[in-house]
């Protein structure tokens, strides 16, 4: 059956009342309230043949109709108007980002935390993994003698040293050569690209020095650990239930129990990663975790080259305000995203 401006148009509007007031929309209140110029019975028919194709259900026999997530989805994709952030709003994201931020691990700290006031939802972010870490720089510094220490800086600004045990002949000026060596070979590359390979190279290139190879490869491994997992930040948990869908303890208690499974969440954000450098709406169903079918998630990554350096992402209900949630995803992404420039140095270098 074809959607015809019609019914576009009673869609629209008994997507926008529901997202407004989560009551079932019956025809008489979008013939009295929308101004459609159809009557009760038109709307009533129409409101019947878009429950039949799949866009609305009926809660209860003698209710009126809600969006199904496909319902929500064509909204998204076609029928939505774009909204703006007020200037308050838009001050609050600025004030975020001006904050002295030293890591990339608080900028995006800080990008959960607004994200999560200006939408009202539960927002979360997620710093690299170790496996997306890009190592900067590597230095093997002297400390004193039988010992040096490694230096690891990755990408997303985050510093990692180890201390090593290393021959006692070894000279503070042979570990320079040392140092600029391993330096000039592992700068730039990502850590699971760091193979049999590339450590040939700097043996042979090592060549009187080979002795340091292992103690400072192992220091470099050990650094390369901190990192670890990806760390995650999670804000306004508990405004999910100001909203009605979250008023059933049950159903609460779910909510809260899944945003506090750091593994959940971690597995939601690296589905996220494999998408791709833009912003994504998943709608209820269209989640692969199944914690999250009566709930909408908006997110976004960012990248330098094909590398995901940072996930934004915002939690609410189906019933979410869209628009709202899309309007200060795009304006976090392009303030986000000039100050992980700066951060991470990559000059002009394109996110």
């Amino acid at each position: 059956m074809f959607l015809d401006e019609r019914k576009k148009s009673i869609l629209h509007a008994i997507i926008d009342d529901y997202i407004n007031t989560a009551e079932p929309v019956g025809s008489r209140t979008l013939a009295r309230k929308h101004g459609l110029g159809l009557s009760s019975a038109t709307i009533r028919n129409e409101m019947a043949d878009l429950e039949e194709m799949g866009y609305l259900t009926q809660p209860h026999t003698s209710a009126g109709r809600i969006p199904s997530d496909k319902g929500y989805r064509f909204y998204v994709d076609q029928l939505m108007e774009s909204s703006e952030l007020t200037v308050e709003e838009m001050y609050s994201i600025e004030d975020a980002m001006e904050t002295q931020i030293n890591e990339l691990s608080q900028l995006l700290k800080q990008a959960s935390g607004v994200m999560s006031q200006i939408t009202k939802y539960t927002s979360m972010a997620a710093t690299p993994g170790k496996q997306n870490s890009i190592l900067k720089t590597v230095q093997v510094v002297p400390v004193e003698k039988g010992k040096a220490l490694i230096v690891v800086l990755a990408n997303a600004g985050i510093i990692k040293n180890s201390l090593i045990n290393i021959p006692e002949t070894v000279l503070p000026e042979h570990l320079t050569t040392v140092s600029n060596i391993f330096n000039d070979k592992l700068k730039g590359l990502t850590i699971d690209s760091i193979n049999a390979s590339v450590i040939k190279e700097i043996e042979l290139l090592l060549g009187n020095e080979r002795s340091v190879l292992h103690p400072v490869l192992n220091g470099v491994v050990d650094c390369i650990n901190q990192i670890d997992c990806p760390e995650i930040y999670l804000d306004g948990t508990i405004n999910m239930l100001n909203y009605p869908e979250f008023s059933d303890v049950v159903r609460a208690r779910e909510f809260l129990n899944l945003m506090a499974a750091k593994d959940v969440l971690r597995k939601i954000l690296n589905n996220v990663n494999r998408q791709g450098d833009y912003i994504t709406v998943t709608i209820g169903e269209e989640n692969k975790i199944v914690e999250m079918k009566d709930c909408s998630l908006v997110t976004t990554t960012y990248s330098l080259g094909n590398v995901v350096v940072g996930t934004l992402g915002v939690i609410g209900p189906t019933r979410m305000e869209y628009s709202k949630v899309l309007a200060a995803m795009n304006y976090m992404r392009k303030r986000a995203s000039e100050e992980i420039k700066k951060l991470i140095g990559e000059g002009e270098e394109k996110i």
